[in-house]
């Protein structure tokens, strides 16, 4: 009697303390896309997708050309010349296939190494702001189904002004603004 006595005391105490937690909540991935360091991984990472855009677009050209000369030729050629351009077409192809599975690869590498710093900036800020506020929980509110904001503080302001993030900077804005520069690079 007296050992269930003691687990039920060391139950309410426990529950207790875990009441008295002060926990807060913040947009992570909202941090992320509005830091000022992320419009400069956009910007390298939309070159490096331009840039391998055309390079690609290049090796598809050469390989529609030459693939309009083999149909107007094809009749004419012998079986040696239609076998070696055959062969050349494939070979085209298969360098079109290998560099779009490697700059795949590259381009991902490198918005890893772009946004991994910002990431870690961003995690530093929520937990340096959680130190301060004595928060001993901070959970992203955008993964979580349901964040009751009675009983949790959002932090997001106070990580935004850490990060120096304009405060008139909202999600929407920065979705117009990408939108507009992508309007305008199309024509």
């Amino acid at each position: 009697m007296k050992k269930l006595l003691l687990i039920a005391a060391m139950a309410l105490a426990s529950f207790t303390g875990f009441a008295q937690m002060k926990i807060a909540h913040v947009n992570f991935s909202e941090l992320i896309y509005l830091m000022p360091e992320m419009d400069e991984a956009r910007a390298a990472m939309n070159a490096a997708q331009q840039e391998a855009s055309e390079t690609y677009q290049s090796m598809v050209e050469e390989y529609q050309t030459k693939y309009q000369q083999y149909q107007q030729k094809v009749s004419t050629w012998t079986a040696a010349i239609r076998e070696s351009k055959e062969k050349e077409l494939q070979e085209i192809s298969v360098r079109i296939e290998e560099f779009n599975q490697s700059i795949q690869n590259e381009l991902a590498a490198q918005q890893q190494q772009l946004t991994a710093p910002i990431q870690q900036k961003a995690q530093e800020a929520v937990q340096k702001v959680a130190k301060e506020g004595g928060y001993a929980f901070v959970v992203d509110g955008a993964s979580y189904i349901y964040v009751d904001a009675t009983q949790s503080t959002d932090i997001t302001p106070l990580v935004r002004k850490s990060l120096n993030i304009p405060e008139g900077r909202t999600l929407e804005a920065l979705q117009a603004e990408l939108e507009a520069a992508a309007q305008q690079q199309q024509q």
